[in-house]
C-alpha cells in the first residue's frame, strides 16, 4: 500500500466534500461532515477508478499518479458528498 497515494487521495476527497458543499449549499450537511463524508469518497473513488482499466495505470502509483489519484480523489469526494446531501434531503420532513 502506497501511503503518500492515501493520504493524497484523503486530503484530495475532503477538499472535494468542503467545495461541493460550498458551491452546492443545498447539498451541504454542515463543513465538518462534508469534509468527512469527502474523505470517504477519495478513497473510494480512487479505488473505483483503478477497477477502469484505461485509468488503472495512471493510479498504480509513484510520481504522476499522485495527480490521477488527488483528480479521482476530489472528484470521488465531491460526487459522494452531493450524493449524502440529496439523501438528506429527500428524507427531511417537508
Amino acid at each position: 500500500m502506497d501511503w503518500v497515494g492515501l493520504i493524497i487521495q484523503l486530503i484530495g476527497g475532503a477538499a472535494g466534500g468542503v467545495g461541493t458543499g460550498r458551491v452546492a449549499k443545498n447539498v451541504s450537511i454542515n463543513p465538518t461532515v462534508d469534509a468527512i463524508v469527502g474523505l470517504i469518497g477519495g478513497a473510494g473513488g480512487t479505488w473505483l477508478a483503478g477497477l477502469i482499466p484505461a485509468l488503472a495505470p495512471m493510479l498504480a502509483g509513484g510520481g504522476t499518479a499522485y495527480v490521477g489519484q488527488a483528480v479521482t480523489g476530489v472528484v470521488g469526494g465531491g460526487i459522494l458528498t452531493a450524493i449524502v446531501g440529496l439523501i438528506k434531503n429527500m428524507a427531511a420532513p417537508k
